[in-house]
């Protein structure tokens, strides 16, 4: 059975960690997007603060443009591809599942987190790593959708799980997603 590659998208606070989490406890080598704005922090000795990511985020996208973070990551999603199931945590930007389907063709699969605002907005005040206000919230998804064009990929996305629920309920969706692409991989 070939590899499965499963990138979670979806707004922020609608649980995609939540769903790479599951998967890494499944087995899945995880990618995390987010890991290499913090290894180039660590990198330049600057501290992590928003301000620090901020720049790190817009000086790589101004460098490598849209795709940055899938560029700078694809050799080691190949790499990590060969022999186990991969989860991408933190896909954002239409260009970057661009450059992933272009290098990965169907092995790559999206999975799109929705969840009611209100229900995105009460989890992000209440979480324990960086918690948002509602006004923090609402511009942050403002920016996400102008400036890296979150929209995208949340939309094209070969599966969803709509998060308003448990957490049970959220897994059982995960392993059914899990399910239909090991039954369409044997269909094939």
């Amino acid at each position: 059975m070939k590899k499965k590659i499963f990138a979670i998208v979806g707004m922020c606070g609608s649980g995609k960690s939540i769903a790479s989490d599951y998967l890494e406890e499944l087995g899945y080598k995880k990618v995390y997007f987010g890991g290499v704005t913090m290894e180039k922090l660590k990198e330049l000795n600057l501290e992590v603060n928003p301000e620090n990511e901020k720049m790190i985020r817009e000086n790589l996208r101004k460098e490598l443009g849209m795709a940055a973070f899938a560029i700078v990551l694809l050799p080691r999603i190949k790499e990590l591809s060969i022999d186990n199931d991969v989860v991408l945590d933190g896909v954002y930007s239409w260009d970057e599942v661009k450059v992933l389907k272009d290098e990965l063709g169907d092995k790559l699969k999206i999975i799109s987190i929705v969840v009611d605002k209100k229900i995105r907005y009460d989890r992000l005040k209440i979480r324990e790593i960086r918690p948002l206000t509602n006004i923090e919230a609402n511009n942050r998804d403002v920016s996400e959708i102008e400036n890296i064009a979150k929209g995208g990929p949340i939309g094209y996305a070969d599966y969803y799980i709509f998060n308003n629920g448990t957490i049970e309920e959220y897994k059982e969706r995960l392993n059914e997603i899990i399910k239909d692409v090991e039954d369409n991989e044997e269909n094939e």
